[in-house]
């Protein structure tokens, strides 16, 4: 009888710790979906992904076109130098990334395929690929400029139902931009930075970081998992403040 009793028990704290693992989970998913409106996160990916998309699509352009300035048509060859950007797609990295991290609030953060360039087409290779990889944070930064005047143009001249939907999504391009620019100027190999910083560094090291470019990927994947990169908030948000005041001149200007 005892023995029965004791099975009894411990079958009734099994079912009621299962019926309480379920319910966990019921609240967590239900946490979650509250969370997750499909017309909210559409709209987010329309002021984010899309201008996201477009500036490292014009990103990877600017570094093609300027080494095909500097003498190597390696990106034209292989159909990177276009705005396409299907031509510079990296499934995981230009959109399944991006868009879970608009979808849940994470930091923004993706990459496109890099565009190929050879430098022994190039005259001056170490001083070329010092302007081929300026190029592409030198874009963004171009992209941020130009977006500013459109948010200085938006408000005066379109309609009074299109102007806050513009202009949230021209202050996202503004933000996405500098983001993209002041990130890839950081001095750490590969990312642009990096190599702008090889210019200036003897041969020896150069080949070292290139032999250890898996490692330092791995790396600086680490350093955005832990947060590492929120630093960048602050020089992006005082450009972005810059422009910002920019563009309200310029719509003084023309209003």
């Amino acid at each position: 009888m005892e023995k029965a009793a004791v099975a009894v028990a411990v079958e009734k704290r099994a079912r009621k710790a299962q019926r309480c693992f379920v319910i966990n989970q019921e609240v967590v998913y239900r946490e979650v979906m509250s969370q997750f409106n499909l017309v909210e996160v559409g709209a987010k990916v329309a002021v984010f992904f899309v201008p996201f998309l477009f500036a490292l699509c014009f990103h990877e352009f600017a570094h093609g076109w300027v080494a095909r300035l500097k003498g190597d048509n390696t990106a034209e060859v292989m159909g990177r130098l276009t705005l396409n950007p299907f031509a510079h797609l990296d499934w995981f990295g230009t959109v399944i990334l991006p868009i879970m991290a608009i979808a849940f609030s994470w930091p923004l953060f993706g990459w496109a395929k890099p565009v190929p360039v050879n430098s022994r087409n190039l005259a001056h290779p170490k001083k070329d690929m010092f302007w081929i990889a300026l190029a592409g944070p030198l874009s963004n930064m171009l992209l941020a400029f130009l977006g500013a005047i459109g948010l200085g143009l938006a408000h005066p001249l379109l309609p009074e139902s299109l102007q806050d939907s513009v202009s949230n999504m021209l202050v996202g391009f503004i933000w996405i931009n500098l983001l993209l620019a002041i990130f890839n100027l950081i001095p750490f190999h590969p990312l642009d930075g990096g190599k702008v910083l090889a210019r200036f560094l003897p041969d020896s090291v150069n080949q070292m970081l290139e032999e250890h470019q898996n490692t330092l990927n791995m790396i600086l994947m680490a350093l955005f998992l832990i947060g590492g990169f929120s630093y960048l908030a602050k020089p992006v948000g005082i450009l972005k403040d810059l422009l910002l005041a920019m563009a309200q001149m310029v719509a003084n200007w023309v209003s």
